[in-house]
């Protein structure tokens, strides 16, 4: 054993090697999972959460794929132990839990932990919470318009599905016949396994080299930095109490907005984050549970405090959050909460708040959505079911000092990654026409927004096809002048109007907001349906806001952006009152008069 470790106050140095074993343990969690994964949403967009916990279910390391995710175990591991009790867990043990109001997600995401031991003490748990394919579900792939909890799939609220090391078979047959992907469940579920056994060795070998009260003391070192760190850069901004509003399309049920609004307030070294005056609970599966809405407000709050530091219990101190029972974001048994876009929706009004008060930290609004398209059917080549995924980047925000970056994750899903183009036309039978960012769609000001992408899916054999996203009737915000960016859309071309009305769930009908599209494109939002050969969904994700006056914006920096296919030269004109020439330089003199005339 290290000699500076052989008492039980650890040194500084141990004290910082323990906290990186225990960082590096998390991401051979990681590793694990996406390399022995089944589903592609698992090992190519990064669908997951992997979490190490002390005795006393305090997080000790993070490692998530989705942003979205990070400490997003916290909540569901404490109610998953409270609910099987840790007087009934022996060596060996690995508990299932997806009950979405305890799991902090909707019922696909399937949380495993198991319990650590070294000889008969206690030392710890791993959990893996990772997104399923399908667990009988009222409908294949996602669902959009669920009204129970019950209509969202078969539900675990702490069941052993491993009992001293062994599996239960019976459990494991009831997944299995309650899922139209059996083997891609049953694999994945192996694959968690997998993740967990790998953190549980490295946690064990850390208190083997290290003695168990040495880690201890230095998990408590680790976690009081955390607490220290977090309320010092929360002391450091201003006091004050800010708000915003913003809506989520539709809740699947009705066409009409549903409200978020929410109120943050910095006092001292306190983050209160209220959602009280948002809507009610709704019918439809957008409604929250509590643990989600938590870990939405740890990411606002992690990345304006401890960004470059690895997560831990310490870094969220500092934060309160008000939710109501009842409320969208606090849902109760047995609203429905499958379609989770309303966390998205969420850190964006969170981020709008701040942005009132710390306009220095805080960008403009992203594109607002994850732009998701997903595929679903029996492939005509294998007669294998599929359901295949992808997220969509969108424009960032533009910050005080720089334009937003084109076509990124939404910054809940920063770590994600879409799926490639080949293994997406390997795995489904779908042609992609166009792959591009979206001219015009960053948000003019004096920092321009980020660029969306525009991708087209083809059909190359039937298939379902469904998008999620819910931000596509509002606009997002631009910051001091800035303009928002361009909405999210989904255009559907290439089939007829009786196709659309017999084969297609539209849920957001957004005709009426493009009165000049041509004859041909059907502009919707949240749908669903089955596609023939030949049709096309062509998926248009948003820009980012502006930051500035666009006026404000050089005219040099307005010319590279139109030689660059980011901005047209009409709205170099109309936006930017910048004069561009048909040989691509600024006309100084008339863009001199334009802008004059415009001030």
């Amino acid at each position: 054993m290290n000699e500076s470790a052989s008492h039980e106050s650890p040194d500084a140095a141990t004290v910082e090697v323990i906290r990186n074993y225990l960082d590096s343990a998390a991401n051979e969690m990681q590793r694990t999972l996406i390399r022995t994964a089944y589903n592609t949403i698992i090992y190519e967009i990064l669908d997951f959460g992997l979490s190490m916990y002390d005795p006393n279910l305090e997080l000790i390391g993070d490692s998530p794929g989705l942003t979205s995710f990070l400490g997003a175990n916290d909540h569901a591991i404490k109610r998953a132990v409270e609910h099987v009790g840790v007087e009934n867990l022996n060596p060996g043990d690995i508990v299932l839990m997806n009950y979405p109001y305890w799991n902090a997600s909707h019922t696909l995401d399937a949380s495993l932990f198991m319990p650590v031991y070294l000889e008969d003490r206690l030392i710890g748990y791993t959990i893996s919470r990772a997104h399923w394919l399908d667990l009988g579900a009222k409908d294949p792939g996602y669902v959009l318009d669920s009204t129970d909890m019950h209509q969202e799939g078969l539900v675990f609220p702490g069941t052993k599905v491993y009992k001293g090391g062994e599996p239960d078979e019976e459990i494991l047959e009831l997944i299995r016949f309650n899922s139209r992907l059996p083997n891609k469940v049953i694999g994945d579920l192996n694959a968690q396994i997998a993740a967990l056994h790998r953190g549980a060795t490295r946690l064990t070998e850390l208190h083997e080299k290290y003695t168990t009260p040495v880690v201890e003391a230095a998990i408590e070192r680790i976690h009081a930095h955390g607490r220290q760190t977090a309320r010092e850069a929360v002391w450091e901004l201003p006091d004050g109490t800010w708000s915003a509003v913003d809506f989520v399309d539709d809740d699947g049920i009705t066409d009409e907005l549903v409200e978020v609004a929410v109120e943050v307030t910095i006092d001292g070294d306190r983050f209160i984050v209220d959602f009280s005056d948002s809507s009610d609970e709704v019918a439809g599966p957008i409604n929250m549970p509590l643990g989600a809405t938590e870990t939405l407000c740890k990411v606002a709050l992690k990345t304006i405090t401890t960004p470059d530091e690895p997560n831990n219990a310490g870094h969220y101190d500092p934060l309160e959050v008000i939710a109501p029972p009842g409320n969208i974001f606090h849902a109760t048994y047995p609203s429905p909460t499958f379609t989770l876009w309303t966390s998205i929706i969420g850190i964006g009004a969170v981020y709008e708040a701040l942005a009132a008060g710390i306009p220095e930290l805080i960008p403009a609004s992203s594109g607002g959505d994850l732009n998701s398209i997903m595929l679903y059917g029996e492939h005509p080549e294998t007669g294998a079911s599929f359901v295949e995924a992808s997220n969509e980047g969108v424009g960032w925000g533009a910050t005080h000092e720089r334009d937003g970056p084109n076509a990124l994750m939404f910054p809940t899903q920063t770590m994600v990654q879409n799926v490639p183009i080949e293994v997406y036309e390997n795995k489904a039978p779908i042609a992609f026409d166009r792959l591009e960012l979206r001219t015009d769609s960053g948000g003019p000001g004096r920092y321009r927004g980020g660029l969306g992408i525009r991708r087209d899916y083809r059909a190359t054999a039937p298939l379902g096809i469904l998008s999620i996203v819910k931000k596509t009737k509002t606009d997002g915000y631009g910051i001091a002048g800035g303009v928002a960016g361009a909405r999210n859309a989904v255009v559907l071309t290439d089939l007829d109007a009786k196709a659309l009305d017999d084969r297609i769930q539209v849920l957001a009908d957004n005709a009426a907001m493009y009165p000049e599209a041509p004859p041909d494109e059907h502009w919707v939002g949240m749908m669903r349906g089955q596609f023939m050969p030949g049709e096309v969904v062509s998926n248009r994700s948003g820009g980012g806001g502006g930051y500035g006056d666009p006026p404000d914006r050089p005219p040099e920096s307005v010319l590279e952006d139109v030689i660059d296919g980011y901005v047209s030269v009409e709205s170099a004109r109309e936006d930017y009152g910048v004069v561009i020439t048909t040989d691509l330089s600024v006309d100084h003199e008339e863009t001199s008069d334009l802008r004059e005339n415009a001030g």
